[in-house]
């Protein structure tokens, strides 16, 4: 079944289950409430990542909070997508973006990573905060888990061999990424975006001397961190992903 969009939806911790009741959190009710201006008996679509997506009823106001009752399942809880988005971090406004369009391409992990170059500032808070509004905002149920910032040294000793990891290589030698994202033949996969200052050149050999390590070009243009990601994503999914 797929996703209701003419229905306001919001993720929220608690079990969902037909009959279950529960109170959204002060700033969820006062949206619901002073925004949406629900009304007992109006009906929004809530998720918790877990179990899938129900329809859920106004059933008691007063004048700080709202409880809501679970009714149906509207579609069940699908599988996280299984490719790990790696990235160095950015400026707050930009990180921002990148998370949502992370989310809305099939990010399953969003993991941060210390480079040479890394400027930006981790807020795991922050991060989580905006992979829940794109999911909200574009249907997803599978909301991506958000991983401890790692530095670029212990991220590549402590890989999995068996996902090819992705990188942007502003250096290779073709504009040209689809030959190099066809040869892939795992199934696990993973991106990795480097900062605005891009990858130091001990960090590009490092990748390039791994087995389990891929590098592709974004064109013959210069492209920022946050293009960049989206860009890749777009291209690995529809080359070896899941579109």
């Amino acid at each position: 079944m797929r996703a209701n969009y003419k229905m306001q939806r919001l993720f929220v911790p608690d079990d969902l289950s037909a009959g279950a009741e529960f109170e959204p959190d002060s700033q969820q009710s006062h949206y619901l409430m002073h925004v949406l201006r629900l009304g007992e008996g109006a009906e929004i679509l809530v998720f918790n990542g877990r179990d899938g997506e129900w329809t859920a009823a106004v059933t008691a106001r007063t004048k700080r909070a709202v409880r809501l009752t679970v009714q149906a399942q509207q579609r069940p809880q699908p599988p996280l997508p299984d490719l790990v988005y790696c990235f160095a971090p950015l400026k707050v406004g930009r990180q921002d973006y990148l998370i949502q369009k992370a989310v809305e391409m099939g990010a399953g992990v969003l993991q941060p990573v210390l480079t040479q170059h890394t400027q930006g500032k981790i807020t795991g808070e922050r991060m989580h905060a905006n992979a829940v509004e794109a999911a909200e905002q574009c249907g997803v149920l599978a909301v991506p888990t958000v991983g401890e910032a790692l530095k670029f040294e212990r991220l590549l000793a402590g890989w999995d061999t068996e996902r090819r990891l992705v990188f942007c290589d502003e250096d290779a030698s073709t504009n040209n990424p689809l030959p190099a994202l066809q040869a892939i033949t795992e199934k696990k996969l993973a991106l990795l975006v480097g900062p605005e200052g891009g990858f130091s050149e001990e960090e590009r050999h490092m990748l390039r001397a791994l087995p389990f390590v891929t590098a592709i070009p974004l064109g013959p243009r210069i492209l920022r961190a946050d293009t960049a990601a989206v860009a890749a994503l777009a291209v690995m999914q529809a080359t070896v992903g899941d579109w």
